[in-house]
């Protein structure tokens, strides 16, 4: 199951899910969304820039990563590392994640401490210095983990692989971390043309969720975030990607243990919650495919035929570039990966010739709705869904609509996206070829990031 179709059927479905949130949008643009939630003595506070690895351009990829990284390395009233080690003095945690279509930043503390942590993202928002050495130290870190996340994980690079041929034009044939060229070639300079362009109270937004009343909060926002002064933003072109027109392949080598095969379709985005249905169908296809115990790969491929040792699927509508519906698997010993791929691909088109019952649907949303509601406890969680629905222009007022879409869709649906999408002409494969492993040396996996 999607990520994103999970988070949305928390959220709406918690007795406390979205049930109370505020706004308010101060004078220079920044927008301050507060959800009160009482359970806990804490409160989560995030600041969200719309601005991702789908905006940098050629020769710059991986800078809007590389300036995450250097925003925890001081600004004209901090010295690096000093804001972090104030978030541990406050009694809380504190990180950030970049994608491609925005980047975060997040602390989570006891919630009298959050106009200190306001304050601390307020001054790095419109203060912060970009020492060269202090880039020349972070720019090497974020090499290696290009390294260790991409170029010695097999399952990253196949990934990466996949996006770079299914995407002729598209900013997300670039990957988020960015070319090890670009990293090698990427200068202070560059980072802070990017900090400048995008950085902006009008180009963000504010999530608080905890222990906390909204008016105090949005007196917290003004006194801190109100004097910054809105930003000259660049304007935006559209980025479309040319119509594909005949399926794709390519081969990756590499040290491996065992084979991968990875397929990707292109698919449609959702940008109208209420006219358009396809998004939402896919969504259940999804469900249908992976994500529980019963779901049709893991019962058919994996434990039935066994010509899998694991297999899954992925679509995500809500993105602001172009979307694509995943599938992707492992052998089991003596099968190939054209025996899987064939395999996998019967699975849909099952799907399409037979469709699905009411009741295997029914249970899929069951399944789906209950699995979630139970983490209605993270505040962490909700502020994330209401951020990353923020970050792809869908109102977060719109969560609970998104989530009564899927529960209506119907057996039909489902059956229709399913003949309708999976053919060859908008279709990418990848292969891991696996290549002998150093000897002595174990497959290494991606590290935890901590800035």
């Amino acid at each position: 199951m999607t990520r994103k179709l999970l988070f949305i059927a928390a959220l709406a479905l918690s007795a406390s899910a979205l049930a109370n949130p505020h706004e308010k949008t101060l004078a220079n643009g920044l927008r301050i969304i507060v959800q009160e939630d009482r359970r806990a003595p804490t409160a989560v506070h995030m600041a969200w820039y719309r601005a991702g690895s789908m905006d940098e351009v050629d020769g710059t990829s991986g800078v809007a990563h590389v300036l995450e990284h250097m925003m925890f390395k001081g600004t004209k009233n901090l010295k690096p590392g000093e804001f972090s080690k104030r978030v541990a003095a406050a009694g809380g945690r504190d990180n950030a994640f970049t994608s491609r279509d925005y980047t975060a930043y997040f602390q989570q503390v006891p919630a009298p401490r959050l106009g200190e942590m306001m304050a601390l993202e307020a001054d790095r928002m419109a203060n912060l210095v970009l020492d060269e050495k202090e880039f020349e130290q972070e720019i090497k870190v974020v090499m290696e983990e290009r390294r260790l996340r991409t170029e010695d994980n097999p399952q990253g690079l196949v990934y990466e692989k996949l996006l770079a041929a299914a995407f002729q034009a598209h900013p997300y044939r670039r990957p988020i971390i960015g070319w090890m060229n670009d990293l090698e070639n990427m200068t202070a300079a560059d980072a802070r043309d990017w900090y400048r362009r995008w950085y902006a109270p009008n180009n963000a937004y504010v999530i608080v969720v905890g222990d906390v009343n909204k008016d105090e909060v949005f007196r917290l926002a003004e006194r801190h975030y109100g004097r910054i002064p809105r930003g000259a933003l660049p304007g935006r072109k559209p980025q479309l990607e040319p119509t594909q027109v005949g399926i794709k392949r390519i081969e990756v080598k590499a040290p491996a243990k065992l084979p991968y095969l990875a397929l990707a379709w292109k698919m449609p985005v959702l940008r109208d919650i209420n006219k358009e249905r396809e998004p939402y169908a896919l969504e259940m296809l999804a469900a249908v495919l992976d994500g529980h115990d019963a779901a049709r790969f893991a019962r058919n491929l994996v434990r039935g035929s066994k010509i899998a040792v694991s297999a899954g699927a992925g679509y995500d509508a809500t993105v602001r570039g172009e979307a694509l519906f995943f599938v992707s698997g492992t052998p089991a010993e003596g099968r190939s990966v054209a025996d899987l791929e064939a395999a996998l691909r019967a699975e849909i088109a099952r799907v399409a010739s037979e469709g699905v019952s009411v009741q295997e649907l029914e249970r899929v949303k069951i399944q789906t709705i209950a699995a979630q509601v139970y983490k209605r406890d993270s505040m962490m969680a909700q502020a994330m869904e209401i951020g990353r629905i923020e970050a792809t222009g869908i109102h977060w007022r719109d969560i609970n609509t998104l989530l009564e879409k899927i529960r209506s869709v119907s057996a039909e649906e489902v059956q229709a996206v399913a003949k309708k999408y999976f053919g060859d002409a908008t279709l990418t494969v990848a292969v891991l070829d696996p290549q002998p492993l150093p000897e002595g040396a174990p497959q290494k996996s991606a590290p935890t990031t901590r800035h």
